[in-house]
């Protein structure tokens, strides 16, 4: 062989073995990723290739698949679609998933590890998706879902014992089912939710975060009875009325004239919303004590997962004394989910134990057998069970005889704070109305909710957490405790 011919073999050799190498490695070590890219058109024809499990509340099915003519041959379906999008989130053919739909992704339609059997190795068969079953409960949801009606808001319920999840409604909201699917009308439908101003997408029970206004003031009255600046809720705090920020000529007043808020106990400050008192009493304490005490409850924690991740709720960081104080009343820069303010009831009404909020029960395979309990979770110790039980005694005078009348049920132990946060330029926004609450049966029992109210058409004088929130609170602390 001559010497330009050897060097054109060895070259086409070369290459030979070159692409070789890379077949191989596409092959292998390739193979997961490829086979695992969304981009990839055979995951989302292998995902809709057969029906999905199922979602679960109350051990029912809220999601389904019905078959379609396309080559994406089920698509998913869902039950009161509306009522439980911001438990479920959405699985669509085009749009991706979201939520447990998303993160159970492999469980619901077969290919995680654990639901493979030897047989279906061998076979290589993909197998029957599993289940998720919630901590929801339906009466719950269905109750806070009615309860807040048209309004702009969101509420959750939390089991203070368990951190179980029994309710989480976000409103206004959407039925997934309406583009879980690849035609026209499906494509129409997510351009209609996609361009509502209010954004019906948005979960705002556990991504919503706004000023929590006055329901903040229990985190401000657990830091000053943890650290010893006040002994008891029945001891006069010596603030006056009104109260002078500090290092300036601004006047802090009350929202009634004539309550009773000079020198006032945390019990008639609680009882009257007394901002004068709660405002001296975080500058009193100063920012760092407030801060702690707020981390103590999840403030500022971007990692709570219930599985799926809330919200980072806020207290803010490097401010002056006069910041400090009105961030004790829940303005300035305090930033607050439903689910952030619900872990602050639950801890109270739990002794000052805190469990994680939890939304998924269990995780079982196509025939119902479990495979994964998460099981209940402490996220920490908030403050001792004498300040926790300082706390439910005072708040339930808040329902008893203040501003969260509104809240109470026949034949239950009801406490409760409301709240108005004020928005926008110099306060011009219709305030933002919350009400978070406890609530404890005869046998021991309990919920803890909290409720908030972006927008409810109501005129701003209108406007309080006892008249739009409390009632969404009452109704779902009745159904909880029914």
């Amino acid at each position: 062989m001559n010497k330009p011919l050897r060097r054109v073999s060895v070259f086409c050799l070369t290459l030979i073995v070159a692409l070789m190498g890379w077949v191989t490695w596409i092959q292998g070590a390739k193979a997961d990723a490829y086979q695992s890219d969304p981009h990839n058109p055979r995951v989302t024809i292998g995902k809709y290739a057969a029906p999905m499990g199922n979602i679960l509340v109350d051990d029912r099915p809220v999601t389904g698949s019905a078959e379609t003519s396309g080559s994406l041959r089920y698509k998913r379906t869902y039950t009161d679609g509306a009522l439980y999008a911001p438990v479920t989130g959405f699985a669509s053919q085009v749009y991706g998933s979201t939520q447990l739909e998303a993160l159970y992704g492999d469980l619901l339609d077969g290919t995680d590890s654990r639901l493979q059997s030897p047989v279906d190795a061998l076979s290589r068969k993909r197998p029957k998706g599993g289940d998720v079953a919630t901590t929801i409960d339906a009466s719950v949801q269905k109750a806070g879902y009615a309860a807040l009606g048209g309004k702009k808001g969101a509420a959750v319920a939390l089991d203070p014992a368990t951190g179980k999840i029994l309710g989480m409604v976000s409103t206004p909201s959407y039925d997934p089912g309406k583009f879980a699917g690849s035609d026209d009308k499906d494509a129409k439908a997510w351009r209609t939710m996609s361009d509502d101003p209010d954004s019906p997408e948005v979960n705002r029970a556990l991504r919503q975060s706004l000023p929590p206004g006055s329901t903040f003031k229990l985190v401000v009255a657990a830091a000053a009875l943890e650290d010893g600046l006040y002994s008891s809720v029945d001891e006069p705090t010596r603030s006056p009325d009104p109260y002078t920020l500090p290092h300036t000529r601004t006047q802090l007043t009350n929202e009634s004239a004539s309550a009773p808020c000079e020198n006032a106990d945390i019990r008639t400050a609680l009882r009257y919303s007394c901002n004068t008192v709660f405002a001296k009493m975080a500058a009193d304490l100063g920012q760092d004590k407030v801060r702690a005490q707020a981390e103590k409850f999840g403030f500022n924690d971007g990692k709570i997962d219930t599985p799926v991740r809330t919200g980072k709720s806020v207290y803010p960081k490097d401010m002056d004394e006069a910041q400090t104080a009105l961030s004790g009343i829940g303005q300035f820069d305090d930033q607050a989910t439903p689910m952030q303010m619900a872990m602050v009831a639950a801890a109270i009404a739990n002794g000052g134990e805190l469990k994680t909020p939890q939304l998924v029960d269990r995780l079982t395979d196509g025939s119902g057998n479990t495979l994964e309990e998460p099981g209940t979770k402490t996220y920490g110790r908030t403050m001792s069970a004498h300040t926790a039980e300082q706390l439910r005694s005072a708040m339930r005078t808040v329902v008893e005889q203040g501003t969260g009348t509104n809240a109470k049920i026949d034949g239950l132990t009801v406490g409760g704070k409301t709240g108005t946060a004020q928005h926008g330029v110099d306060n011009s926004g219709t305030p933002y109305a919350w009400f978070v609450s406890y609530a404890q049966d005869d046998r021991g029992r309990q919920v803890a909710v909290a409720v908030m109210v972006e927008d409810s058409g109501a005129a701003r004088d209108e406007v309080s957490g006892n008249g739009l929130a409390a009632p969404v609170a009452r109704a779902m602390m009745k159904a909880a405790l029914r």
